[in-house]
């Protein structure tokens, strides 16, 4: 069997990265990489009382775009439905408050900068647009 491609490895590393810099800020995972037919939800943490969806970006450099720019309303769109289908599957969290955050991940891996946007959109967005 081949190894993973080259932006697997490193999409996995960044999501690693993220989760312990987010439990370090003091979140408490719950789920990675889960996936649906909806899409898949990167990190899924918790917060107080708050479940917090986080989507993961990584990019060595940020001259066309920053990483968190690649979240567009398409995407938006899928990690909410991936989100809906996760609390109709893990209902003791049907009634806390949802937040989409996005870390992004930028520069080598060794020594990144990780930008952390807390609520960088939320469902309402979504659909007002």
């Amino acid at each position: 069997m081949a190894p993973p491609a080259r932006h697997l490895q490193q999409g996995s590393a960044a999501e690693a990265l993220a989760a312990r810099y987010l439990e370090n800020q003091g979140l408490l995972p719950l789920a990675r990489n889960f996936r649906c037919r909806f899409g898949e939800l990167d990190l899924v943490m918790t917060h107080r009382k708050v479940l917090v969806v986080v989507e993961v970006r990584s990019r060595r450099h940020t001259t066309v775009a920053t990483p968190g720019a690649t979240v567009n309303r398409a995407k938006q769109r899928r990690i909410i439905g991936a989100t809906r289908f996760f609390l109709l599957r893990f209902r003791q969290f049907a009634a806390w408050p949802v937040r989409f955050d996005v870390v992004e991940i930028i520069g080598e891996l060794a020594e990144p900068e990780i930008r952390w946007c807390r609520a960088a959109f939320s469902v309402d967005d979504v659909a007002t647009r």
